[in-house]
């Protein structure tokens, strides 16, 4: 019995010393913290593409039609124009990183977007799934998922009262 009780806890530790193959998920990395500072850069208003290839593609709530990372940038600095404040929330953030089993390194990051429409002060918050791949240390790719359905419905229903308006003038 003893030594049955024995070469198991020498088969234990020899399992235990076995080397361990990479982390496949974590939540702190070098690339968590590049989202994190690239959350941070869109919360200043500061549209720094050095985060990503130059052959990144991003896609926001599609599949088709990709833009660069100077497109991204350029589309985050026309929908500003919408609000007179935005941010993502500090609160309740989570990122992970993952490496698949082809080997592909994502981060993933879940949070909450709010943003004060310029034209009524209608404020809108969002829930957004971002996910980036990476390939050494730069994004490749970036896929965000969101419903901006409150805010397109408040811009085109500001819209037509403004042309309504503008008609009834017209008409005096």
């Amino acid at each position: 019995m003893k030594k049955v009780f024995l070469l198991s806890i020498v088969a234990c530790l020899f399992i235990a010393c076995l080397p361990k193959g990479p982390e496949r998920y974590t939540q702190n990395s070098p690339e968590i913290d590049t989202i994190k500072k690239l959350i941070a850069n869109y919360d200043s208003k500061a549209f720094d593409t050095s985060m990503y290839a130059d052959t990144s593609k991003t896609y926001y709530n599609t599949k088709d039609n990709p833009m660069s990372p100077n497109e991204t940038m350029d589309y985050h600095k026309q929908t500003d124009a919408n609000y007179s404040s935005r941010s993502f929330q500090k609160e309740d953030q989570e990122y992970e990183m993952v490496v698949t089993d082809d080997g592909e390194t994502w981060v993933n990051c879940w949070l909450d977007w709010k943003g004060t429409l310029a034209a009524n002060n209608k404020e809108v918050t969002i829930p957004i799934h971002l996910t980036y791949q990476f390939v050494e240390g730069k994004i490749v790719r970036e896929v965000g998922y969101w419903d901006p359905s409150e805010v397109v419905l408040t811009l085109q229903q500001i819209e037509a009262e403004a042309k309504m308006a503008e008609e009834n003038a017209s008409e005096e």
